[in-house]
C-alpha cells in the first residue's frame, strides 16, 4: 500500500526522502546516501536490471529492481532487510562459483566491484560447487586484454559499445548457461570492427576486459644503462593521476608527477602540450586554407585514435575531411626522433620514448605503420594514468608527500591552449585562438571562446572570421560522431570545422584514467584544465618561444614540406572484420545469379538483418534456390551508404527489404525468370 501519496516524497529505511528528478529509485536512494549494489547500471547507459542487487522491498508491491522503478509519492522503501541481503550473497557467490577467482594476480585487483561486493556482504565462504569452465584469453590486441573467465555478464560493456559509440564490436551470444559475451562469431578483438578507446574497459566491474599493460618493457628499458628513457605527459593526466592517491578529482600535480617519475628512473619529462601546440599551429594553417577556399568542407579533428580508425572503417570516403595533422602524441615522436639524439649527445638507437596517456587507443596508434621511421616506431611504449600509478607504487613512493619539480626544457614549455587539449572542445577552442588572430589580423587580449565548452554530446558554435560565419560542430561519443558523419556524406553539414572525440567528455573520461564513480569526477578534472589554462602567462600556442624556435631551427613554416614529413600523415580504408564471407545461407554452389547482404555492425544497425530474412523467405517461397544464393558478408565499404546489398556485381545503397525484393525481381527478368510472384 502507498502512503502519503500527497506529499512529493518517499520512505526510506524511516526516513522521507524528496523527490526531485531522479529517473528511478536507485538514484534517489543514493541521494539519501546509501549505495545500494549494483553491477549493471551505468546512468549515462540505458537501465538493463540484470545483476537484481540493487532489489529493494516496496510495502505493498514486495521486492522490484530500484534501476528499473521510477519514484512514486508515498511509497514505503525498505533497502537491507534479511530477505535482501540474503539474496545478494546468493547472487554474489553464485557469481564466484562461475568465476576464475585468480583475484591477487586479476589486473583489476582492488578495483574489482565483484570483489568488493563479496567483502561487503561479508561472504566467507561459497556454498555452492564450482562450475567455471576455462575459455582461452583473448589478448590479440596492444590495447585491450578480454578475459572471459572474470565475466558476470553485467552487458555494460556491450550497451556501451553500442549506446554510446554505435560500434556493437561485442555482444551477447548463445543463451541460458551458455550465454557469453564476445565480438561477432567467436572471432578475437582484434578482427572486428574494435576502435580500442577503452570504454567496454572503463565500464566492466571485473577483470573481464582490462586495458593491456606495457610497464614491464619500460621497466627494463629504465634499469638499462645504455638507453635513455624520456618520456611526454599529456594533458588530462595531470588533473587525473592524484585521484589514485586520494586526492581531489581535478589536482593539478603535474610537478608531482615529474619528481615520481625522476625517483622511477626517467630521464627527461616533457609535456605533450608542447605537441598540442604544434597541433594548433599546423591544423589552424591547414584550417584557414580550407576554410578560405571553401574546399573539403567540414574539417574534422584528427587528434583521437579512436575516432581516426572508426572514420577509417566507417566512412572511408570522408577521410580527405580529416586533418592531415598527427595527434600531439605522435607529433612529439616524430619530432623528439628528430631533434632528441643531438640534443642530449646520444645516438637514435639509444633514445626510448614512452606516452603516458589517459586513453587504450593510444597504444594501437603508437603501433600504426604510418608511424614508423627506420624500422621503428617514433613512440616506443603508452603507459596510462593508471600504470604509471602503479609504478609509482610498486617503487614504494608517497606521492601525496613529493615536493613537485619542473617540466625538462624545450619540450616541455607549452601554452595555455595545448593544456585544454585534454576536454572536450579544448582542440577547437586552441585552433580558434590561433584562427581568428591569422584570418582577422587582431591581437587577442581576451582569448576564451566558452561558446565551444559545454557537456552535451552534440553541440554547435558560430564565430565571425574573416567577416563570415565560421560554423563548428564538438562531439564527444562516436555513436553521435556517426550520425553527423553521415550528414556530410549527404551534403547535409551546415559546419566548417569539427572536434570529434570518443570518450565521454574528450580525453579527461579516457579508459586508462583512474575509474570516476560520476560524471562530476570528468567534470572536475575538466575544471582543472581550464584554471591551469587560466594561471598560465601564455594561453596561444602561435605565443610559445619555444614552438618558434622548433619552426626557425627544424620546420620552417607551418605547412612546409619538413613539416609535413614529420608532424602529417594520411589515413586508409580498413575493413571492420576480416575473414571470408559466411557459409552460404541457401542454395546450392551452382548458382546464376548471386545475392550478399552486408551484415557488418553498421548495415546491421540500419536493418540488413531484415533485408537479408526477406530475400531468404522470398527465394524460398518462390522457388528460386536453385537459381539464386544469398549470403551474408562482410564489408562491402560503403558503410556509409548502409544497409547495402550486392545483387551479381552491382551495389545497392540505403537499401529495404522493398527494394531488395524489386531489384532482385528485375535481375531475374533479366535472366529470362518472369513467373515470380511479390514477396
Amino acid at each position: 500500500m502507498i502512503q502519503n501519496a500527497n506529499n512529493n516524497t518517499v520512505t526510506v529505511n524511516g526516513k522521507e526522502i524528496t523527490i526531485g528528478d531522479e529517473p528511478n529509485l536507485l538514484e534517489l536512494i543514493r541521494k539519501a546516501h546509501i549505495d545500494l549494489p549494483t553491477f549493471c547500471y551505468h546512468s549515462e547507459l540505458s537501465v538493463y536490471g540484470a545483476c537484481r542487487l540493487c532489489m529493494v522491498d516496496i510495502k505493498g508491491r514486495g521486492l522490484v529492481t530500484s534501476c528499473s522503478t521510477r519514484p512514486e509519492p508515498g511509497m514505503v522503501i525498505k533497502t537491507h532487510t534479511e530477505e535482501l541481503r540474503e539474496m545478494r550473497k546468493i547472487i554474489i557467490e553464485l557469481l564466484l562459483a562461475n568465476h576464475d577467482n585468480s583475484c591477487p594476480t586479476c589486473p583489476k585487483n582492488r578495483s574489482c566491484q565483484l570483489q568488493s561486493l563479496a567483502a561487503r556482504l561479508g561472504i566467507n565462504e561459497i556454498r555452492y560447487g564450482r562450475t567455471h569452465q576455462p575459455a582461452p584469453v583473448d589478448e590479440s590486441t596492444v590495447a585491450l586484454v578480454r578475459d572471459p573467465n572474470k565475466c558476470v555478464q553485467c552487458g555494460d560493456c556491450v550497451r556501451f559499445c553500442h549506446e554510446v559509440q554505435g560500434i556493437g564490436a561485442i555482444d551477447f551470444a548463445y543463451r541460458g548457461a551458455g550465454v557469453s559475451v564476445m565480438p561477432a562469431f567467436g572471432k578475437e578483438l582484434n578482427q572486428v570492427e574494435c576502435v580500442y578507446c577503452g570504454q567496454c574497459a572503463r565500464v566492466c566491474p571485473t577483470g573481464a576486459i582490462t586495458v593491456k599493460t606495457e610497464k614491464d618493457p619500460v621497466w627494463s628499458a629504465i634499469n638499462s644503462s645504455d638507453i635513455m628513457v624520456v618520456a611526454q605527459i599529456a594533458p588530462a593526466v595531470r588533473v587525473a593521476l592524484a585521484e589514485h592517491f586520494g586526492l581531489e578529482p581535478g589536482t593539478v600535480a603535474t610537478g608531482q608527477i615529474v619528481a615520481a617519475m625522476k625517483q622511477i628512473g626517467f630521464d627527461k619529462i616533457y609535456d605533450t602540450s608542447f605537441a598540442a601546440d604544434l597541433t594548433v599551429i599546423e591544423e589552424g594553417a591547414e584550417f584557414i586554407k580550407r576554410f578560405v577556399s571553401g574546399e573539403t568542407l567540414p574539417q574534422f579533428t584528427s587528434c583521437c585514435p579512436a575516432w581516426v580508425k572508426y572514420a577509417e572503417q566507417y566512412y572511408p570516403s570522408l577521410l580527405n575531411h580529416l586533418s592531415s595533422c598527427r595527434s600531439p602524441q605522435q607529433m612529439f615522436g616524430s619530432l623528439a626522433r628528430e631533434i632528441l639524439p643531438g640534443m642530449l649527445k646520444i645516438e637514435p638507437e639509444q633514445l626510448t620514448i614512452v606516452s603516458i596517456m589517459p586513453c587504450s587507443a593510444k597504444k594501437y596508434e603508437a603501433r600504426r605503420e604510418e608511424f614508423k621511421r627506420d624500422n621503428r616506431q617514433d613512440v616506443d611504449y603508452v603507459l596510462t594514468t593508471q600504470e604509471l600509478a602503479e609504478m609509482i607504487e610498486s617503487a614504494g613512493i608517497d606521492f601525496t608527500q613529493l615536493e613537485p619539480e619542473s617540466l625538462d626544457m624545450p619540450m616541455g614549455f607549452k601554452t595555455g591552449a595545448g593544456v585544454i587539449f585534454g576536454t572536450s572542445g579544448g582542440v577547437s577552442e586552441a585552433v580558434l585562438r590561433y584562427a581568428v588572430e591569422q584570418v582577422n589580423q587582431v591581437k587577442l587580449d581576451a582569448c576564451d571562446f566558452r561558446e565551444v565548452r559545454g557537456e552535451e554530446n552534440m553541440r554547435e558554435a558560430r564565430i565571425m572570421l574573416g567577416g563570415k560565419e565560421l560554423r563548428i560542430a564538438i562531439v564527444h561519443g562516436l555513436k553521435e560522431a556517426g550520425k553527423l558523419a553521415e550528414r556530410v556524406t549527404r551534403g547535409d553539414c551546415p559546419y566548417h570545422l569539427v572536434e570529434v572525440m570518443s570518450c565521454p567528455d574528450g580525453c579527461v573520461g579516457g579508459a586508462g584514467q583512474p575509474v570516476p564513480k560520476n560524471r562530476s569526477v570528468r567534470q572536475k578534472r575538466t575544471r582543472g584544465l581550464y584554471d591551469t589554462d587560466k594561471m598560465m602567462q601564455v594561453h596561444k600556442s602561435q605565443d610559445n618561444p619555444m614552438i618558434r624556435k622548433v619552426y626557425e631551427e627544424t620546420l620552417g613554416e607551418a605547412g612546409s614540406h619538413k613539416a609535413h614529413k614529420l608532424l602529417h600523415t594520411h589515413y586508409q580504408s580498413r575493413r571492420r572484420i576480416e575473414g571470408e564471407t559466411l557459409d552460404v545461407i541457401t542454395g546450392s554452389q551452382n548458382q546464376t545469379l548471386n545475392v550478399s547482404v552486408c551484415v557488418g555492425t553498421s548495415c546491421h544497425v540500419r536493418g540488413s538483418q531484415s533485408i537479408l530474412r526477406r530475400l531468404i523467405d522470398y527465394v524460398e517461397s518462390n522457388g528460386l534456390c536453385d537459381r539464386v544464393q544469398v549470403e551474408a558478408t562482410f564489408c562491402l565499404e560503403r558503410c556509409g551508404q548502409g544497409p547495402n546489398i550486392m545483387i551479381g556485381d552491382t551495389i545497392i545503397e540505403h537499401c529495404t527489404p522493398e527494394k531488395a525484393i524489386e531489384s532482385l525481381q528485375l535481375r531475374l527478368k533479366e535472366h529470362g525468370v518472369v513467373s515470380i510472384q511479390s514477396s
